[in-house]
């Protein structure tokens, strides 16, 4: 199918408005994308035809809506080439989803037991294994970073060790946009036993993902950041895995037979998804996913490189910018900062903004990375399907604009 940007713009009602006067401009994608028609109306077209319960109602509209929902679950498990539906958990988004995991095996734990993850984390995949190891007694390890924003690698054959347990790593980064070896990652934990976690919340708008192949125990990943509601993400988790974790929750959907004294649970997926769920946001997500498969990952992925070559290029040519992981491959997103004193990222940010250019200043969540990196924050502009060279060009002019105003 041809790549039809003009088409593909035309779909997201947003991109009409102004800001400050100006055309908006939206570069702030990591941090939550757009939403096409497809998504808005289908938000509409479950309240206004299909608002019911899920699984517990024998009527015809709580039956339809547990159908639309199934059927979304069915298409997220294509998406990411899951082996089977029940594999495919609903949660409130990434960070649920990593501390589900984080919680259900604090009983596999023992104290000595080892967990890695990387000093290029989001603080959603920091927190929950801090907890986890407070709790447990476990040894929590890092990977660390670099000073040219990648991992260092070759420290990992004396991180790794018959004591890890789990391993956890985002596929790309949310602040450096900057794209981890995460299959050399998994390969190297199989060979102890270890269980890995990957982050795909930067990755699943961007990168085409296949479970099976990647062969990871855990995957988890956002609606927002790939055109759907916000409320809605995934867990995956090999089914033999995920048998063996304790309930997160517990309430209504997640049981078998509840007595006084005692409780049985549901079998997968339910086991994991207590209560009432995100009934809309679960499967709009679904048409989200349409979306994307109907121009294509692979599309959307060409497209998007050519974007972020582009902005590489037109920034370096501007002797004020500094680019973070500036050889590194990057997916979705490039940071950067002016070498000029006292000038903060919000400063820009603010300028910017002033041109109807949104983009996102700050750690982005992501601390240790500054400190590492002796900074603050960055500035970071991050991509969707709907972007433009044309923005990029306006934002280019709009940064010569601050940096004529802060030098």
């Amino acid at each position: 199918m041809k790549f039809d940007l003009d088409n593909i713009r035309s779909q997201f009602p947003i991109l009409t408005r102004e800001v400050n006067g100006h055309p908006l401009i939206y570069l702030d994608n990591a941090a939550s994308s757009q939403k096409p028609k497809v998504v808005l109306e289908a938000i509409q077209n479950y309240y206004s035809k299909f608002n019911a319960n899920v699984h517990r109602g024998i009527h015809t509209i709580s039956q339809e809506a547990t159908e639309m929902m199934e059927n979304s679950r069915k298409k997220v498990r294509a998406f990411i080439n899951a082996k089977h539906d029940y594999e495919v958990l609903f949660t409130k988004g990434t960070t649920e989803g990593i501390n589900l995991v984080a919680m259900s095996i604090a009983h596999l734990i023992k104290e000595n037991d080892e967990i890695l993850i990387t000093e290029i984390e989001h603080h959603s995949n920091i927190v929950p294994w801090q907890i986890l190891s407070q709790k447990t007694g476990a040894k929590l390890k890092y990977i660390p970073l670099k000073q040219d924003g990648t991992l260092a690698i070759e420290d990992l054959d004396d991180l790794i060790t018959e004591k890890t347990k789990l391993i956890a790593i985002n596929q790309v980064s949310n602040a450096l946009g900057v794209i981890n070896p995460i299959e050399s990652i998994i390969e190297k934990a199989k060979k102890v036993g270890a269980w890995t976690l990957i982050d795909a919340a930067q990755s699943s708008p961007h990168l085409s993902i296949d479970v099976q192949k990647l062969d990871c125990d855990f995957l988890v990943f956002s609606g927002h950041k790939m055109y759907a509601p916000t409320g809605v993400g995934i867990l995956y988790g090999k089914e033999k895995v995920l048998n063996q974790l304790s309930p997160f929750h517990g309430g209504g959907e997640m049981i078998e037979e509840v007595w006084m004294e005692k409780s049985t649970y549901a079998g997968l997926p339910f086991k994991f998804e207590a209560g009432t769920p995100n009934i809309e946001a679960n499967i709009v997500l679904g048409d989200a996913i349409d979306f994307i498969n109907s121009i294509g990952i692979d599309q959307i992925q060409k497209h998007e490189d050519e974007l972020l070559n582009y902005t590489h290029q037109k920034l370096s040519e501007l002797d004020e910018v500094i680019i973070y992981a500036e050889n590194a491959k990057r997916a979705g997103a490039i940071s950067f900062n002016l070498n000029i004193d006292g000038v903060h990222p919000s400063d820009v940010g603010m300028i910017l903004d002033k041109k109807g250019i949104a983009v996102r200043t700050g750690h982005h969540c992501a601390q240790p990375i500054m400190r590492k990196l002796g900074i603050k924050g960055t500035v970071r502009a991050s991509f969707a399907v709907f972007n433009t060279k044309e923005e990029i060009d306006r934002m280019i002019d709009g940064i010569k604009l601050a940096i004529k105003m802060l030098a």
